[in-house]
């Protein structure tokens, strides 16, 4: 069975969460323990911890989540009813492919199920294994990655912390239909790197723009299925991570806000947290992080694609390209329409929508086609 590959928690956090408040998260959370594993059933959110950084350069110590999880137990919950497992952690397997493999089963058995896992690493070459979670699910994957670089490398590298996104480009089955990078650094990216990403129709928004309007980031984590934060995206005066050493990033409220933005997404499926060096400063931070995805979480609106349309008010604007724009009447949020292409060569099968911005919109009723639309539109077709 799958969850064997799951190891109980140690009694040292069994025995801290006892200490603390029944007002606190860590009385509120169900754990796998060496005699119980909890009902899945009953289970809408599930923290996974996998102890494997041999993907990570910098890292040498193993991997430690006492700290991350002593911190965010002893937080306190905001009005949840969600319930929230831990299932311990995934060991570092004889290989890294043996760890990937036994993430890739957990995960996909939890998503199959509805639950969403929460797998905090670990290194970010983990997010492969996310990515091949949903190749037992016979979807195509969104994935929005967190980080001050692409993490590009050779066809002929091993996946690392580095270079998995090139894997989960090249490698079959692919299901990947789009990839966004949230608060990229130019000077950690090379020209050509960044001329592939706008040749592969892919999105990437520089550090500055999302912090200057971090509101821009909303909509692409909407249409998000995996999202991956590396914590290096984070400066490291916020972070306390200086291995390696980071003096511009986003800050601890901004990395948070973008958290809450992925836990908000009605379609967010599974989220991950890597590239943790396990101290104190960083755990408190980490800690943070997932607490306000599980707060988003608890404010997610299920409309579109779970809602109806009659709850839209629609917006056609005559372009070259006619372009449709829905607005939300419960939460004034917007949509534009990909439409179906007959003689393309479409990997979506049915018209679709595409979360937007109001601003998007008004430059369309100025003749300015969304780029988002645009990439959207080339990739549906290529």
């Amino acid at each position: 069975m799958e969850f064997d590959f799951l190891k109980p928690l140690d009694n040292e956090i069994l025995e801290l969460v006892k200490e603390f408040s029944s007002q606190q998260l860590g009385s509120k959370v169900v754990f796998h323990t060496q005699k119980d594993f909890p009902d899945l059933n009953k289970i809408k959110i599930a923290i996974i911890g996998v102890l494997e950084n041999r993907g990570d350069i910098h890292q040498t110590a193993a991997v430690n989540l006492f700290p991350v999880r002593k911190e965010l137990y002893r937080l306190f919950p905001g009005n949840w009813d969600a319930s929230i497992a831990d299932l311990g952690d995934i060991l570092a397997g004889d290989s890294a492919s043996d760890t990937y493999f036994a993430l890739k089963k957990v995960v996909s058995s939890l998503i199959k199920k509805k639950i969403i896992p929460i797998v905090i690493g670990g290194s970010q070459d983990l997010t492969y294994a996310l990515y091949r979670a949903y190749d037992e699910l016979e979807q195509m994957v969104n994935l929005v990655s967190i980080d001050n670089k692409f993490d590009f490398g050779k066809e002929s590298d091993v996946v690392s912390a580095d270079s998995y996104l090139t894997k989960i480009i090249i490698d079959e089955p692919n299901n990947l239909f789009n990839f966004s990078n949230i608060g990229f650094q130019t000077y950690y990216n090379s020209q050509e790197e960044i001329d592939l990403i706008d040749k592969l129709f892919f999105e990437a928004y520089r550090l500055g723009e999302v912090s200057n309007a971090i509101a821009i980031a909303e909509p692409v984590f909407r249409d998000a299925d995996l999202v991956s934060i590396d914590l290096t995206a984070v400066k490291s005066a916020d972070s306390g991570n200086t291995n390696p050493f980071t003096p511009n990033g986003f800050d601890g409220k901004e990395i948070c806000a973008l958290s809450r933005y992925a836990g908000i997404s009605d379609k967010v499926s599974l989220f991950g947290i890597f590239n943790h060096n396990s101290s104190k400063h960083e755990s408190v931070l980490m800690a943070q992080i997932i607490w306000y995805f599980i707060e988003g979480f608890h404010y997610r609106s299920n409309e579109y694609p779970f809602g109806s349309k009659k709850n839209y008010t629609k917006y056609i604007i005559p372009l070259e390209n006619e372009l449709v724009f829905y607005k939300s009447n419960k939460t004034d949020r917007w949509w534009i329409e990909i439409p179906f292409i007959s003689n393309g060569n479409n990997k979506l099968k049915k018209n679709t929508l595409l979360p937007c911005s109001y601003e998007e919109y008004l430059g369309a009723c100025n003749q300015e086609i969304p780029e988002r639309w645009w990439k959207a539109q080339r990739k549906n077709v290529v």
